[in-house]
């Protein structure tokens, strides 16, 4: 089954990759406009070196955004589910850090941690901890009521019924929060290193436009893709490989 999906996906690219340049050459764009995949392919291999190192950054970012972005969703997801006083606080505070458009709040991440690093961990943390909350709270209020039941009988306290009960029984709900995290994670590093940076495939997408080297956008867009995908299944594989129950095959 995965075969064909597989092949099914890479099919659909190139009909994608065919329609493009057959685009291209009925309409007859000149390149500074819209390039031709064959142009965006030379320009990614000639340029492969300035794009594996200004990845880099971007990837560093991107990693540590969603790791911080699991550690804080868990936590605020557990706390949520377990002091009802706080949960009251804290749900407003969730429904806001998604209403906020994320460009909007970047620019004061820049003020507030400066152009280095930080600002994109914090722009691409913002991002992602809506859904890994949202996702991991829903689980753990849905928990079944026979296994709680069942932990009352056999007299577990709180957090033994959270730890051997709770959790597992949320983590495929986790999963699926994790996932869409994982898609979006390297659109918040990118969105931070567009407001402020000096390096990274944002920086180098932002300053590739300013120069109309549009077949240089498109390479580091393909760049940005690639490692999206990478990071994308290789989370998937950990989650197949360690949540394979109630997982979808």
């Amino acid at each position: 089954m995965r075969r064909v999906n597989f092949f099914r996906g890479l099919t659909g690219l190139l009909f994608i990759i065919l329609f493009w340049q057959l685009f291209i050459i009925i309409t007859k764009l000149p390149p500074y406009i819209l390039p031709g995949p064959l142009a965006v392919a030379k320009t990614f291999i000639q340029q492969l070196p300035l794009l594996l190192s200004q990845s880099v950054p971007t990837v560093t970012e991107t990693l540590l955004g969603l790791f911080g972005a699991i550690i804080l969703g868990v936590l605020t997801a557990m706390t949520m589910a377990y002091i009802q006083l706080i949960r009251h606080w804290l749900k407003p505070i969730l429904l806001i850090s998604q209403a906020l458009p994320t460009f909007a709040v970047a620019p004061l991440f820049v003020i507030w941690f400066g152009y280095g690093i930080s600002a994109k961990i914090a722009v691409t943390i913002l991002m992602l901890f809506f859904p890994i909350t949202s996702a991991f709270f829903d689980g753990l209020r849905r928990t079944d009521t026979g296994w709680l039941d069942l932990a009352h009988i056999l007299e577990a306290n709180k957090w033994q019924t959270l730890w051997h009960i709770r959790v597992p029984a949320a983590l495929p709900a986790l999963v699926s929060g994790l996932r869409v995290a994982t898609a979006a994670a390297p659109i918040g590093a990118v969105i931070g290193e567009w407001v402020g940076a000096s390096k990274g495939l944002g920086f180098l997408i932002l300053n590739a436009n300013a120069r109309m080297q549009i077949d240089v956008m498109f390479a580091a867009l393909f760049m940005l893709v690639l490692w999206s995908l990478l990071l994308y299944f290789s989370m998937d594989y950990i989650l197949r490989k360690y949540v394979n129950w109630q997982v979808e095959k």
